[in-house]
């Protein structure tokens, strides 16, 4: 156990989106997705949603995990672990809605136990380990969920009682929002989001808009404020192939402006040395051939 300096670089992004159907969850996901790792082949979207995922393939090669009730948490639980081993950056969960209210989730877990409130000691468990499972994941996760309109029924002061509307409410347990690094709600079928709860400070009380890639570099630049160029350049003078060179540029992308001539130079560097070696097994290969030559 030993203390150590805090970097953003080692958080990883938990983010929501919230919104009735049609308002476009998963479509913003993927272009939120992309900005923040510039590459569709590691995002992977576990899709509940009636294979949509697929809807939006034109956009890049993405990974799709599509699977029908049961819903428990178990099943979500196994596919993000999968995610995970295939080295995916990024985990849509498209939507965590079932997992608490489909078939097969915690709700309908809770009604077939007998529905008493003691029945929640075996319910709540399963449920937080889904929670755990996103919270402590190695990619970063970003969450859909399905908002309906909430109510309530109010007296008023000559006692008579009114259906009060009070917005929209998200369809998963009560509390999730605080957990995450970023919760957007969309509130149109025009794609329009602001956020309800933000840890960045980069969307809170600002003016409405449409989530893109831009929204999802804003975020890794965020996590990326404080990392130095100088440890990002140590990294890359010892950086030995050109994917790692990739790997580098995307894990300081908050930094391309600074590190893109350092990068150049330093592909430029394992091409010549590839070159050379390519240029000195040419020269000696036929050295030995005729060395064979003479003594046979």
């Amino acid at each position: 156990m030993k203390l150590q300096t805090a970097q953003r670089s080692q958080v990883k992004l938990r983010l929501g989106l919230s919104g009735a159907s049609g308002f476009g969850k998963t479509y913003s996901a993927l272009l939120l997705a992309h900005g923040i790792t510039n590459d569709w082949t590691k995002i992977a979207i576990i899709d509940t949603e009636n294979n949509s995922a697929s809807l939006y393939s034109e956009l890049g090669n993405y990974n799709v995990i599509s699977f029908s009730e049961p819903y428990n948490p178990e099943r979500y639980i196994k596919a993000i672990k999968t995610c995970e081993d295939a080295q995916i950056e990024v985990i849509i969960v498209d939507s965590i809605t079932h997992e608490w209210q489909g078939t097969g989730g915690c709700l309908h877990i809770h009604e077939q136990l007998g529905g008493r409130f003691q029945d929640w000691a075996k319910v709540s468990p399963r449920h937080q380990a889904f929670i755990d499972a996103i919270l402590q994941s190695k990619a970063h996760v970003i969450t859909t969920v399905r908002s309906k309109i909430d109510y309530s029924m109010d007296s008023s002061s000559n006692g008579k009682t009114k259906v009060v509307k009070h917005g929209l409410k998200s369809i998963t347990r009560e509390g999730f929002e605080y957990e995450l690094t970023v919760n957007f709600e969309l509130i149109n079928e025009n794609h329009m989001a602001k956020a309800s709860k933000d840890r960045t400070g980069l969307f809170m009380n600002k003016p409405e808009f449409i989530i893109n890639s831009s929204t999802g570099r804003k975020l890794m630049q965020w996590c990326n404020q404080g990392l130095s160029v100088d440890q990002a350049r140590k990294e890359i003078e010892v950086c030995t192939t050109l994917e790692g060179l990739r790997h580098l540029y995307q894990k300081y992308i908050g930094l391309k402006e600074l590190i893109h001539p350092i990068i150049i130079n330093r592909k430029a560097d394992l091409e010549a040395i590839t070159s050379q070696v390519v240029s000195n097994k040419e020269i000696i290969n036929p050295l030995k051939t005729k060395e064979h030559g003479a003594n046979s």
